[in-house]
Formats: C-alpha cells, sequence, structure tokens
C-alpha cells in the first residue's frame, strides 16, 4: 500500500470517527434536561414519607373541599364528620329550609333519612342538625340527639345559579327527609331565593380569578423527573394526578397555594426521562387560598426562581415575555379583589369563599 493510501485511509477514520463523535453529541445534546440521581432518590423518599404521613397534601386538599356532596355510606359519613369538622350552612350563599321537629331524634335515624345522592343539579345539598347535647348546629352523627334539623342548597358556584328547577327538586329532597324523621319543613318563597342566586352569581362571576404563568424551556428541553426535581426545591410536592405538582397551604385543612402542571401523558409515559418537554404552567385559585399566604407575591418567585435555573422564560397567553412591571400591575388588582370579597364576607381561603368559587 502505498503513503497516499495510508494516508487518505488515516484521513477517512478521522472523518468517519469525527462525524460519529458529531452525531453522539448532537444527540446527547438534544437530550432533555435529567434530573441527578441523587437529588431523584432524595425527591422519591420525601414524597413517600408525605404519602405514608398525609397522603399527599392534594389529596387532603380534595378531602377537605367545601361541598357537601358525598356518596359513601351513612357509617362512612359519621364517621368522617366525627374526624373534621365540614363548613356549615350559611344563609348567606345558601337557600336554607327549617325542619321543626316534635319530638328529639336520633343522629342515626337522621343519617338513615338522608337522600342517596348530595347533589342538587348542579348545587351541593346539605344537611345539619341542632345537638340537644353542645347546642351546636352540626352534621348528623351517629349516637348523637337532635332537636332541630335545617336543609339547604347552595344557591351558586362556578356552574352558575340555582334555578327553578333545581330549588324544586331541592325542596322534594328536603320534604322527603323531613316526612322520614317526623318533622315539618319550611320552605322560603322560590323567586326570592332564585333571584338572590343570580344576583351572587353575577358578583362571583365578576370577581372570580384564576391566574397561570407558562414557563417555556430557551433551549434544551426538560424531563419529567428534571422538572420535579427543580419544582421540590422550591417545595412542591406531588399531586394525585400525573403531571401535577401542588405547594401546599402553611395551615392544614387549605387549598394549595400554587399548581404546576405539565404533560400528564409524558408524565405517564413508558420511559418519562426520555420524553421532552418544553412548557410546564403555573396556577393559583385566587378565591380558594387564604390572602394571608401571599399567593400571587409567591407565584412570582417561584416562576422567576424556574426560569432561572432551568433556563426558561415565562410567558403570558399570547406567548410574550412577562415582564416584572406586568406582575405589578397584577398584584394592585388582586389586592382590590381581596378587599370587595373580604366585603361580601367572602374572603379568599375562607369556608364561604372557597364554597362559592368551586
Amino acid at each position: 500500500m502505498s503513503t497516499l493510501q495510508i494516508s487518505l485511509a488515516v484521513v477517512g477514520g478521522l472523518v468517519l470517527a469525527g462525524v460519529v463523535a458529531q452525531s453522539t453529541w448532537s444527540s446527547r445534546r438534544n437530550l432533555p434536561k435529567q434530573a441527578t440521581p441523587k437529588a431523584v432518590s432524595e425527591q422519591e423518599s420525601a414524597q413517600n414519607e408525605t404519602t405514608h404521613e398525609a397522603s399527599g397534601p392534594d389529596e387532603l386538599a380534595d378531602r377537605q373541599e367545601p361541598s357537601f356532596d358525598t356518596d359513601s355510606s351513612l357509617s362512612s359519613l359519621s364517621q368522617l364528620t366525627t374526624l373534621e369538622r365540614k363548613p356549615g350552612l350559611d344563609i348567606l350563599i345558601d337557600a336554607m329550609a327549617p325542619v321543626v321537629l316534635e319530638s328529639v331524634v336520633s343522629g342515626d335515624a337522621a343519617l338513615a333519612a338522608m337522600p342517596s345522592t348530595r347533589r342538587v343539579g348542579s348545587k351541593p345539598f346539605g344537611t345539619e342538625g341542632l345537638n340537644v347535647a353542645t347546642g351546636e348546629w352540626e352534621f348528623p352523627v351517629a349516637g348523637q340527639r337532635y332537636k332541630a334539623f335545617q336543609c339547604a342548597v347552595q344557591l351558586a358556584n362556578r356552574t352558575g345559579a340555582l334555578n327553578q328547577i333545581e330549588y324544586s327538586e331541592f325542596v322534594i329532597k328536603a320534604q322527603a327527609f323531613a316526612d322520614a324523621i317526623g318533622g315539618e319543613a319550611e320552605f322560603p318563597e322560590m323567586l326570592d331565593e332564585v333571584a338572590r342566586a343570580r344576583e351572587l352569581d353575577q358578583f362571583a362571576s365578576g370577581h372570580d380569578a384564576q391566574l397561570s404563568f407558562s414557563l417555556r424551556a430557551m433551549n434544551t428541553a426538560w424531563s419529567p423527573g428534571y422538572v420535579q426535581q427543580s419544582a421540590s426545591k422550591l417545595g412542591f410536592v406531588a399531586g394525585t394526578i400525573p403531571g401535577r405538582m401542588v405547594l401546599p397551604a402553611t395551615q392544614p385543612g387549605h387549598a394549595p397555594i400554587l399548581g404546576l402542571a405539565f404533560d400528564t401523558q409524558a408524565a405517564m409515559a413508558e420511559d418519562p426521562e426520555q420524553t421532552a418537554l418544553r412548557e410546564v404552567t403555573l396556577s393559583l385559585d385566587v378565591p380558594q387560598v387564604l390572602r394571608s399566604e401571599q399567593p400571587f407575591a409567591r407565584m412570582c418567585e417561584t416562576a422567576i426562581a424556574l426560569a432561572s435555573s432551568m433556563d426558561g422564560v415565562i410567558i403570558d397567553d399570547n406567548d410574550n415575555p412577562i415582564r416584572p412591571e406586568a406582575m405589578d400591575g397584577i398584584h394592585a388588582e388582586l389586592e382590590q379583589l381581596y378587599d370587595l370579597l373580604d366585603g361580601r364576607e367572602l374572603s379568599a381561603g375562607s369556608a364561604l369563599g372557597r364554597r362559592l368559587f368551586s
């Protein structure tokens, strides 16, 4: 073999090695960012501990959602109310029907007389009894005795205002309960309650706020594990739905302060770490979170921190970058909203506020 042939072979080999190296480098460069193994192990350990102790803050928020809707057995209802005090009925957002009794009724009898579902159309239906021993209104509990009851249907929620058909269904359910316990129900005028429902719904519709920021990758995409690792450093924990994380409230029993969501299919993929994510969404349900948590300030801080650590950019619904001055403007508007909700005794994060905006 001549010197020229040897030289060409060597050059060819070097070129081929360079192409392979370039291809390998490009492939590795285009892979989504991965979570570090140590961080993943620590995150899984923390999530397992959280699940073991409290079944996760997102599940806690689901269990304590302020609604009278439940289809569990009567014994389960009794046990739940013994362990956890549900938000009471309130004339401010409920149509109330007192049930007058001729004699004391046991909690067991009241539970047996409950309707099979706690919904009237799209609205929660609730019942409370006046406990003989404590003198307080509560959801009926087995083994207790009650000297009066009251039934109620919520006037409005995010599905709209109570209508005449729903009110009629409420009357049927409440009357059936009253008949079963030997009581007499007294109903308010339907047209008055429907008018109240419309007014409340108009107020709620005009003062509902659900905010979201999108965080988009500027260069390299992210793997689900990388997103989870980055968010967990800021206090987020796994939610009950794949692709969802939440920032728990500082006070037990309240809704998460913030939500972080990405593609559910990517989170459920056979090999999620090979799945590329280019965008995640940070959300705040304003009426559900206590004002004292300063949720919007924390939302802005979280978005900025994630954008910095993950090499991303914060954008709005029109794909435009969100600037700090825009965040300041939103914050000022939210303060006015909080004041209006406080003035109507429907403060953000309160039991009534969470029921109305649900």
